[in-house]
């Protein structure tokens, strides 16, 4: 079952990504007082690369005008995240997080079966809301779109 509105974010170990790949806790990211994490099927895919990404990218400072903090996950390795992060261009304090072996994915319940397109198991594509580790808002796309999960529709929902 995927985590629903009013529960608590699981705490599992991600690799945070910057200069340094650390291993860290997921509350210690995400259990602040508001955050938003928005997952990705995968770093260098068209979507994610041209429009998901790009858009926390764009509009970072505005969550950041909030109080709100940022994480972006992906099930790849440390290192495609530390070289996504590097072509993206996303600024410090843009969490990314790599959830290698879909650790994190999988207790969010929102993995995706993408061994038919030869990606193994995935992220769905998500945007998810928190305030003090409490899911308030949750935004999960259909198979194939781009829409609730982007983020300037985050933001506008965003009280």
């Amino acid at each position: 079952m995927s985590i629903q509105i009013g529960d608590t974010l699981p705490d599992v170990v991600v690799q945070r990504v910057g200069a340094e790949i650390e291993p860290v806790q997921s509350r210690a990211v995400l259990g602040g007082a508001r955050a938003v994490l928005f997952a990705v099927p995968g770093a260098f895919t068209p979507t994610c690369s041209e429009k998901h990404l790009p858009g926390f990218v764009e509009h970072f400072g505005s969550y950041r005008d909030k109080g709100i903090d940022v994480a972006c996950l992906s099930v790849n390795d440390p290192f495609v995240m530390q070289a996504w992060a590097q072509d993206q261009n996303v600024p410090e304090g843009l969490s990314m997080l790599a959830d290698g072996n879909a650790d994190l994915t999988r207790a969010l319940g929102l993995e995706l079966d993408a061994t038919g397109y030869g990606m193994g198991m995935r992220a769905k594509r998500f945007a998810l809301y928190a305030e003090d580790g409490v899911v308030k808002q949750l935004f999960v796309e259909a198979p194939g779109e781009f829409r609730v999960s982007s983020a300037e529709h985050v933001l506008a929902e965003i009280d």
